[in-house]
């Protein structure tokens, strides 16, 4: 299987998805439409992954818009999509959804509570990273996945292909740090999770995120 990764700031890598990825044995191409301006075609793509950005879905750039007309192009044809974050946000436009400011920026670990039991083998409680200040609304016929205390939207699915999460569940131990050395001063504005970037390198990747990483892959991949 061909999987094709949409990275769109360097600090937000593909982390359990590649680990799930390589021991699969499929194939992993990654692309950078935000600084290349590249993305693959559709007809290429077994699976769509879309990572996180510190861009808005609603800014006016033609990559943005073009990674839109290829998810939708991926999806009618009933191809697997994850998306995380920024790439949650724009698969909810895609599908009529809205994306505005949340009530609460979020970053750091809090839990989520599972709102669905149509992926066998999740938790009913999980802390996860949050690293956002945008929200999605969720588009007609997704079903509500993931709610946290300060924000009701945190992931759904529709159908049985398409998952987004506005949280993080793909980092590993070295995708955590990068994003902190890199990006850690976001933590330190208006955040109410009140977590600094060395509590949240301190707190450290819980091992069950990475088997539900798996666990939500084997889902779309069935």
């Amino acid at each position: 299987m061909r999987i094709n990764v949409l990275q769109h700031t360097p600090n937000e890598g593909s982390g359990a998805i590649k680990s799930w990825a390589d021991q699969r044995g499929d194939e992993l191409y990654v692309y950078h439409p935000a600084t290349f301006g590249i993305l693959p075609a559709a007809g290429d793509t077994d699976m769509l992954i879309l990572l996180g950005g510190p861009m808005s879905p609603n800014d006016d750039l033609p990559w943005i818009k073009q990674e839109r007309e290829l998810i939708k192009q991926v999806q009618e044809v009933g191809k697997p999509i994850f998306g995380a974050c920024f790439g949650a946000q724009q698969i909810a436009l895609v599908n009529g959804g809205v994306v505005k400011d949340a009530p609460a920026k979020e970053v750091g670990w809090a839990p989520v509570y599972l709102q669905s039991s149509r992926i066998p083998g999740l938790p009913q409680t999980t802390t996860v990273l949050h690293w956002h200040q945008q929200m999605f609304e969720l588009p007609a016929g997704a079903d509500l996945l993931f709610s946290s205390k300060l924000l009701k939207n945190q992931g759904f699915l529709l159908g049985d292909k398409v998952i987004g999460l506005q949280f993080h569940f793909e980092p590993e131990t070295d995708n955590l740090r990068e994003m902190v050395v890199n990006d850690g001063s976001y933590a330190e504005r208006d955040n109410a999770l009140k977590q600094s970037a060395a509590d949240i390198l301190r707190h450290g990747v819980p091992a069950e995120n990475r088997t539900i990483m798996f666990k939500l892959l084997d889902y779309l991949a069935s």
